[in-house]
């Protein structure tokens, strides 16, 4: 955790978003006081790091308290549910991600609200590309030969995931049918739980972010074969992408931010103008390539309509996998 405040703490200082300068008279009504931004994941991972950016860049520019709630539980539902209930007003934000926002609606029978009807979209932060990596006991190097030794065996290989209907669980699912092969899940409480679990054998395989998963390929503890976008991660181009043995395969993690339904527009589009400029500068990118994201500022129709289609992308992937909803 302190890793990653240091590193947040660092990303700031490329945002150039330190200026004391207030929005015209038409904005100045927001924001007046505390605004609060709930990650719904525990503090230190990744969605913690990208709220803590930019509840700080703001706090910078407005010299208005911006306060991160970390609410976790129950696959970041906890948290989402309880923006959505808020009042629509800006003063309560949530920085959702392909888990709350487009898996969650399909893996859980009363995730207590509607993804789509219950918030508004403001803004992408980045997009985070998976990592496909193999407990290094396992005599593979290479997507087709994990697809061939998958197929060769007469037991089925074992995959962990930091929960049933995570970002980290759906990936898995996915190639599972797009290769052909059958895999077991077995779901732990938090990525480095699975860490431990793919170092010591326990599993053989696992997706993970690569801000995460990376630094542990690096080191050995873990051995990576591939990342789960459509391109090569800047990261780390020496690693092929899934699609490149499996065509069409594409399971980055994103995250970005969204206020309750209501929210008066004048107060989303004056926030989406600020992670532009916080997410949008060359420099920004360049410090987001060391931890492998990749910064995506866009404006709020766009976002909504991305979320859209990732709604109705992992609704065919829930669907085809056979995941009853829990």
């Amino acid at each position: 955790m302190r890793t990653t405040i240091a590193l947040a703490a660092g990303l700031l200082l490329a945002t150039g978003l330190t200026t004391s300068t207030r929005p015209a008279d038409a904005q100045e009504a927001w924001p007046s006081r505390n605004v609060t931004v709930v990650v719904p994941f525990a503090a230190g991972g990744t969605t913690d790091m990208f709220g803590r950016l930019f509840v700080q860049a703001m706090q910078d520019k407005y010299k208005t308290p911006f306060v991160i709630e970390n609410k976790a539980g129950a696959g970041g539902t906890l948290g989402a549910a309880w923006v959505a209930r808020a009042k629509p007003d800006g003063y309560t934000l949530l920085v959702g991600t392909a888990s709350t926002q487009a898996i969650a609606p399909f893996v859980y029978k009363d995730p207590r609200y509607d993804a789509e009807k219950d918030f508004v979209a403001i803004s992408l932060f980045a997009k985070v590309p998976n990592l496909l990596t193999v407990t290094p006991k396992l005599p593979v190097k290479t997507v087709p030969e994990l697809i061939a030794y998958a197929k060769s065996r007469p037991e089925p290989l074992v995959y962990g995931s930091s929960g049933v209907g995570s970002a980290t669980h759906l990936p898995a699912e996915l190639f599972q049918m797009m290769a052909g092969i059958k895999l077991v899940h077995v779901p732990y409480k938090s990525s480095n739980d699975v860490a431990a679990a793919l170092s010591g054998g326990h599993v053989d395989l696992a997706f993970d972010n690569i801000t995460f998963a990376w630094p542990l390929a690096q080191s050995g503890t873990v051995r990576a074969l591939a990342v789960t976008s459509t391109e090569r991660s800047p990261t780390a181009p020496d690693l092929p992408t899934i699609a490149e043995t499996l065509p069409g395969f594409d399971a980055p993690s994103w995250h970005g931010l969204f206020a309750p339904a209501g929210t008066p527009r004048p107060v989303v589009e004056q926030i989406a103008a600020d992670i532009a400029r916080v997410f949008g500068t060359p420099e920004m990118a360049a410090k987001l390539k060391e931890i492998g994201a990749v910064a995506a500022p866009i404006t709020p129709d766009a976002f909504a309509a991305f979320a859209t289609a990732e709604r109705k992308r992992y609704r065919e992937i829930v669907a085809k996998a056979g995941l009853q909803p829990h």
